[in-house]
């Protein structure tokens, strides 16, 4: 075997966004040596793109509020296929670890007594995210990182794991390379976590960054842990469709938190046309009680546009199919109205929304004080990631836990906004916590030199066929396919052609070539990525599959209800004997009767 450059740590994080950063200051507070090995630069994680705020019940602006309405909510929002503990350790924690944040730096937008504001967010009953302007993600990493820079992490940064290495059953360190100059690296670490976000770039629009290539949960899948919920892909609502210099672009549920309204080309509010029998008691009937909530009347109910983000994507999809689109293919999401309501409605806007109002402005000439957006659902999240312990969040690996979007379990079939932000801080920590817990109770394990040598073997195949298919190329059909098969509107045929492409697209990821050198070598990373897309692509559309019923992020043109065959399983996905991928439906553990409880008394 060469001679490869080795680090030893306790904790190795894989990942430096919310999850990771904060995993790897609870690991490291826990006085073990941190690794924190990160794709891109250390504060460009994608976790700036959450821009309207954190969940958690502080209950600054509403004193209703608390972590049983917070919990019921989440549950509510998850279509009840969340793991509970889950979603109970996250509503009680978010606040402590909120205020925690605070404490650290972080510049929270203020009521006028001083405290922490909080906004309107759909799917939560009163207004609960924490935010910064429309800059929450920012601030959180900017927080975590000048925190977590004097706390002795050991950085990597432009480093990516190509595999996860085992000593029998035991995750005990990482394999990868530096993207900068292409040399591989050799991490040895007594504990593991994963914490590299999503999926998003499986499919061709989405609001994810070039990071989201799926390795955290190919890393895990590979390495033995089991997959759940990978059906559940959300996708957010509102995503820029024209003009095409921000194609894809989010633009944040504060724009409606704040009274923006969603129309078609009639003009027409079309979100009171539908609301679902479990919100018709939350949800405003009418314009101006939708109004008056948005303005913080505690009397009033929520305008629909703050409805769950599969409802609201399922309606656009719909006024859309039906003729009642915008001329480029979305609706109209219009936050400038609100000047007949309110005389300085121009300058609320810019000071509620700053970078909406700026990065539109100079990005696509859109004056969102003066005119309306053109959106459309934009791939965003998955639920679905690696099945962790909900208390100390490992993985049926042994040593290797998760965080984060490529964990899974706190959102069931649908992700609430705002819960991303608090489920990185409540459960990034707790991988930290008891990944450093388990480093000091094990030693370090033994490398399978063999291993590594076939690893790297495998990664500079792609140069030995120079000539071979265009990995871009690859990718770009793999896009394509996903999202015209595997999007917001499934069916079986569709799927089922989708993994016919798969095997094909197996086929030509292992004939991909690049030119070059391993030094500043784009192509390669891209031909890289593909095992992981592939590998995460093949596993929601079995997921997708397997589940013949619409529930929350799932939509199946063929089994358009729900079932309740389906109301108390999740999906499970681990990789068979033979190397395919097995799916099975797993029962959900019984809810506790407290909890129970807790979800009539906040019906």
């Amino acid at each position: 075997m060469p001679d490869y450059e080795t680090f030893e740590h306790d904790v190795l994080v894989i990942g430096a966004g919310g999850a990771g950063l904060r995993a790897a200051i609870e690991a490291s507070a826990a006085g073990v040596r941190v690794g924190l090995v990160c794709k891109s630069l250390l504060g460009k994680a994608h976790t700036v793109m959450a821009e309207g705020g954190i969940a958690a019940a502080l209950a600054n602006v509403d004193e209703r509020d608390n972590w049983k309405v917070h919990f019921a909510d989440t549950m509510r929002g998850g279509q009840y296929v969340n793991s509970w503990r889950m979603a109970e350790l996250h509503a009680k924690e978010a606040p402590d670890r909120v205020r925690e944040l605070e404490a650290w730096g972080a510049v929270f937008d203020r009521t006028k007594d001083g405290r922490i504001l909080q906004r309107n967010f759909g799917g939560h009953k009163y207004p609960r995210l924490a935010h910064v302007g429309d800059r929450t993600g920012l601030e959180m990493i900017r927080t975590l990182q000048d925190h977590g820079i004097h706390q002795g992490i050991d950085v990597y940064m432009e480093h990516t794991i190509l595999s996860l290495l085992k000593d029998g059953d035991r995750v005990v360190g990482a394999f990868g390379y530096e993207r900068e100059r292409g040399r591989f690296k050799i991490f040895r670490a007594r504990a593991v976590v994963l914490a590299t976000g999503g999926i998003g770039r499986a499919y061709k629009i989405t609001s994810n960054s070039w990071e989201y290539t799926g390795d955290g949960h190919s890393l895990g899948y590979e390495a033995g842990a089991e997959l759940i919920d990978m059906e559940f892909v959300q996708f957010h609502p509102t995503g820029m469709v024209w003009p095409p210099s921000v194609s894809g672009i989010l633009v944040t549920e504060g724009v409606r938190g704040d009274g923006g309204i969603l129309t078609n080309k009639e003009g027409r509010r079309f979100m009171f046309d539908f609301i679902p029998d479990n919100y018709k008691a939350q949800t405003a009937d009418n314009e101006e009680e939708g109004w008056r909530y948005t303005q913080g009347d505690k009397n009033a109910r929520r305008p629909p546009e703050l409805l769950t983000r599969d409802h609201i994507s399922r309606c656009i999809v719909r006024e859309i199919k039906e003729g009642r689109g915008s001329p480029h293919g979305g609706v109209f999401l219009d936050i400038s109205w609100i000047k007949k309501k309110l005389p300085n409605a121009e300058e609320y806007i810019k000071r509620k929304l700053p970078s909406m109002y700026h990065q539109f402005k100079q990005l696509a000439d859109i004056d969102i004080t003066k005119e309306p957006m053109e959106v459309g659902p934009t791939t965003h999240y998955i639920m679905g990631g690696v099945r962790v312990d909900p208390d100390t969040q490992m993985s049926r690996v042994v040593g290797l836990f998760a965080a984060g979007e490529c964990a899974a379990g706190i959102n069931g079939a649908n992700r609430l906004g705002g819960n991303s932000l608090s489920d990185l801080l409540v459960f990034g920590k707790r991988a930290g916590e008891f990944a450093a817990k388990f480093a000091k109770e094990n030693s370090h394990g033994e490398i399978d030199n063999n291993k590594i040598d076939m690893y790297a073997r495998e990664a500079l195949k792609p140069f030995e066929n120079s000539s071979g298919a265009n990995p871009y190329s690859v990718q770009r059909d793999l896009q394509e396919v996903m999202q015209q098969n595997v999007g917001i509107v499934r069916d079986e045929g569709e799927m089922r052609s989708a993994l016919d492409h798969s095997k094909t697209f197996w086929e030509r990821a292992g004939r991909v070539g690049v030119t070059g050198n391993r030094d500043f070598n784009p192509g390669w990373h891209t031909a890289l990525d593909l095992k992981n897309l592939l590998t995460v692509s093949e596993a929601i559309t079995r997921a997708a599959l397997e589940r013949k019923e619409s529930r929350g992020a799932q939509f199946r043109e063929d089994y358009p209800e729900k079932d309740e065959r389906f109301s108390k399983v999740n999906t499970l996905i681990r990789k068979g004997e033979d190397g395919g991928m097995e799916v099975l439906l797993e029962p959900l553990p019984e809810m506790p009767d407290y909890l129970k409880q807790v979800i009539e008394e906040n019906r």
